[in-house]
């Protein structure tokens, strides 16, 4: 095991159990305006507009951080995840970032495009 872990060790296990097996099943909303429910938003914003790239990153962070698989599926879409990654997987704690990266490559390469 490396000096930071590996996203799939005991500790982070649940943060790779509920991810989607490839980030075609990311199908949700691309456009308008998406209201999160209680188990996600508990406090602060419950409803973001995708047009507004600042409220997009807050929406996909919140979803990534703890979303569980159908909250995965349902409020993010691929295309946006791999445009927005870049700043993404700034706002994210290392644990996330590292368990999308190493099941999803292509975040990598969009971080580094």
């Amino acid at each position: 095991m490396t000096a930071h872990g590996s996203a799939t060790s005991t500790r982070w296990a649940h943060l790779a159990e509920r991810l989607p097996a490839s980030l075609e099943e990311l199908s949700g909303p691309d456009s308008g305006s998406v209201e999160l429910p209680l188990h996600l938003a508990w406090s602060g914003l419950t409803r973001f507009d995708l047009d507004d790239e600042q409220l997009l990153v807050g929406l996909y962070r919140i979803v990534l951080t703890n979303g569980l698989r159908e909250d995965l599926t349902r409020y993010l879409n691929a295309d946006l995840l791999l445009r927005h990654w870049p700043r993404l997987r700034i706002a994210l704690g290392r644990p996330v970032r590292t368990c999308w990266e190493q099941r999803f490559p292509q975040l990598v390469t969009a971080a580094a495009a």
